[in-house]
């Protein structure tokens, strides 16, 4: 601690940020923030600086998760400054690229939906085969086959001499297209059932677009989250 600098109880430092005293103890001891010096009675001492690098692991934890912000908090104070600068670069890259997922679902969805205000009625040269529609999307065959065994999209099935083949019509055509926008832009598979609940009548591909919006928002949260850490961050890192 360096001279001047303010002496805090854990007590104080817990109502100066809102973590609990064992929640401080614990991030302490995960290397969120330097070890606290001890008085001779064992009381642990913290400073302003503590205070500071709690409030901006908040933010990063709110940014990138509670685990992987304890990460980097730990590692920014041990790797070499060029490296650690690297890592919290990193950070900034992956939000960028989630952003970039959700909008290109969102642009494919916008599109899907103006397709569908003037589809007609499928006919028997409206489909595709599975390696016609796998091309397409730019995924395997096998992939579009796990999307039909979770009910994600559903085939026909015609005979042919060698038994029986998959054709997709317009309706399992765009519903692939949409479970490719939306796994693209990080959904789950369960998260991908809801919205392909929401989307079988065509006149609800709104709910989609407006969770997509939702998720475009949060990112720029998470990204603003980030940038207010990254001053603290940069100092942590300039110390060392």
């Amino acid at each position: 601690m360096g001279h001047g600098d303010v002496e805090l109880s854990t007590a104080a430092v817990s109502a100066a940020t809102g973590y609990s005293v064992q929640q401080i103890r614990d991030l302490e001891a995960h290397g969120v923030v330097e070890s606290a010096p001890r008085k001779a009675n064992g009381y642990r001492v913290f400073s302003a600086r503590h205070v500071r690098d709690l409030h901006a692991y908040r933010d990063l934890a709110g940014a990138v998760g509670p685990v992987e912000a304890r990460n980097v908090m730990r590692q920014i104070r041990v790797l070499a400054p060029g490296e650690a600068a690297a890592l919290v670069a990193s950070l900034h890259i992956e939000l960028t690229r989630e952003r970039e997922q959700a909008l290109e679902a969102r642009r494919a969805l916008l599109l899907i939906r103006a397709e569908a205000a003037t589809e007609v009625e499928s006919s028997e040269s409206d489909t595709m085969t599975i390696t016609e529609l796998a091309g397409a999307l730019g995924v395997r065959a096998s992939t579009l086959r796990f999307w039909e065994t979770e009910g994600l999209v559903t085939p026909h099935r015609v005979a042919t001499s060698a038994g029986s083949a998959r054709r997709y019509p317009l309706a399992a055509i765009r519903e692939a297209r949409i479970v490719a926008a939306l796994r693209a832009a990080g959904y789950r598979i369960p998260d991908v059932h809801r919205a392909l609940t929401d989307l079988r009548d065509l006149h609800d591909i709104d709910v989609s677009l407006r969770v997509l919006d939702s998720r475009i928002d949060d990112i720029a949260a998470r990204t603003l989250a980030l940038l207010r850490a990254g001053a603290v961050l940069a100092e942590i890192i300039a110390r060392r």
